[in-house]
């Protein structure tokens, strides 16, 4: 088998099981707080504190990839979040927030480590495609969450739910150990790994220095932000808006948000794919944040009464194009480093990129207080467009990679 095809496939499997994990916790831990007799609200902090956890790791873990080498991380995240799992069947109020974090820093590996792998294993004709199949392991892992733990958690109860999670981590984190001596050839066993050496200001500031690498880091991250704030929106809203302000039942509003995560798995091969045949990724995303704009105005203003599967179409395209950039971008801040700090500019990147889905939702929501949903989806989708706008006239003004990229 080819190295790429080696590579490829431990990266796949560990996002996918990555995202699977962190899917499943509010699948499971509605249920585990029920019966702990906690109000249904500890889920927030919850959620922030899986967050919290990948910022934690993103932040210092450049030092941990160096040491064990990208193989040997991920297989310590998925250790870290079937703990975390473990933690959340404690059903008390420490075990959630332990929970919580460990999900979120065995998540933190998986964009550094998995772009490390690919950037050196992917042949360069293939790279945005190879980048974006891994990448569609994120919502895979999402669906995968929902179709297994729901079941398993109603026909056999969340502890059974619970140990199918960690069983399945693991499993991961055995599989991908043939690959870990090749892959992991370049690590540094002397790396030191205190306190010191993860938390020193310079190696928590090495992330954000990656990103003047190359003068197209900064806007192509800056687009990926505009991307995320259009993606966390319509994931966090889309449902809630249906059912409250259009009238769907929550069954049909459930149909059209899986229409849009099916959407974004297919669309985001489809457009790993079409970056490497332009050979103009970046270009590429300008396009695609065009679209995307208009795709999320027309989903949230169309006509009142409009039939269901027209409003599915609508919003497969929307995230079809608003939430299927993220392999493209992967591949492009790999190519446009040396591979030795691809690593560290991924983490900057995808750290940046948070405040997309962070900030995203926030905005949206605001605006829908303000003056109401369409206004929110036209905002959300104008930002979008003006960003890709600002980039687009960067890339006119001839901005070029420099480094590795020429020579890949």
């Amino acid at each position: 088998m080819p190295v790429w095809a080696t590579a490829l496939g431990a990266t796949l499997l560990t996002q996918t099981v990555a995202s699977f994990l962190n899917q499943s916790l509010p699948v499971i831990a509605p249920l585990v707080i029920a019966e702990a007799g906690l109000p249904p609200e500890r889920m927030g902090p919850l959620s922030s504190l899986v967050a919290f956890g990948t910022v934690l790791f993103l932040l210092g873990g450049g030092a941990v990839l160096a040491r064990l080498g990208p193989v040997r991380t991920l297989q310590a995240g998925a250790v870290l979040q079937a703990a975390g799992m473990a933690a959340l069947a404690t059903g008390t109020l420490p075990g959630l927030a332990l929970a919580g974090l460990l999900l979120g820093l065995g998540y933190g590996p998986s964009p550094p480590a998995g772009s490390r792998i690919l950037a050196a294993a992917a042949p360069k004709r293939h790279r945005t495609l190879i980048f974006s199949v891994k990448q569609a392991g994120a919502p895979l892992g999402g669906v995968l969450a929902g179709l297994i733990c729901a079941p398993v958690a109603a026909a056999a109860g969340w502890p059974a739910a619970v140990l199918l999670t960690l069983v399945v981590s693991l499993c991961a984190a055995a599989a991908v150990q043939p690959v870990r001596e090749t892959m992991d050839a370049e690590r540094d066993p002397t790396r030191h790994l205190g306190p010191r050496a993860l938390l020193a200001p310079g190696a928590l500031a090495a992330p954000f220095r990656a990103l003047r690498l190359d003068p197209l880091l900064p806007p192509l991250t800056a687009l990926a932000v505009a991307f995320a704030m259009v993606q966390g929106s319509l994931f966090s809203f889309t449902v809630t808006w249906l059912v409250e302000a259009r009238g769907f039942p929550l069954v049909q509003a459930g149909t059209v948000f899986a229409a849009m995560q099916a959407a974004g798995i297919v669309a985001r091969i489809v457009l790993g794919w079409l970056a490497d045949r332009t050979g103009r990724a970046l270009l590429n995303l300008v396009v695609q944040a065009f679209a995307a704009a208009a795709c999320v105005v027309a989903l949230g203003t169309h006509a009142p009464g409009t039939g269901p599967w027209l409003v599915a179409a609508l919003g497969a395209l929307a995230a079809a194009a608003g939430a299927s950039w993220n392999g493209v971008t992967m591949a492009e801040v790999a190519r446009l480093c040396p591979l030795d700090r691809v690593a560290e500019a991924t983490a900057g990147s995808t750290l940046v990129i948070f405040l997309g889905y962070v900030a995203g939702p926030s905005l949206f929501a605001a605006v829908v207080a303000w003056a109401g949903w369409e206004a929110a989806f036209v905002a959300i989708a104008a930002q979008l467009a003006l960003v890709g706008a600002l980039v687009g006239a960067v890339i006119a003004r001839g901005a070029r990679p420099r480094g590795r990229a020429g020579a890949r």
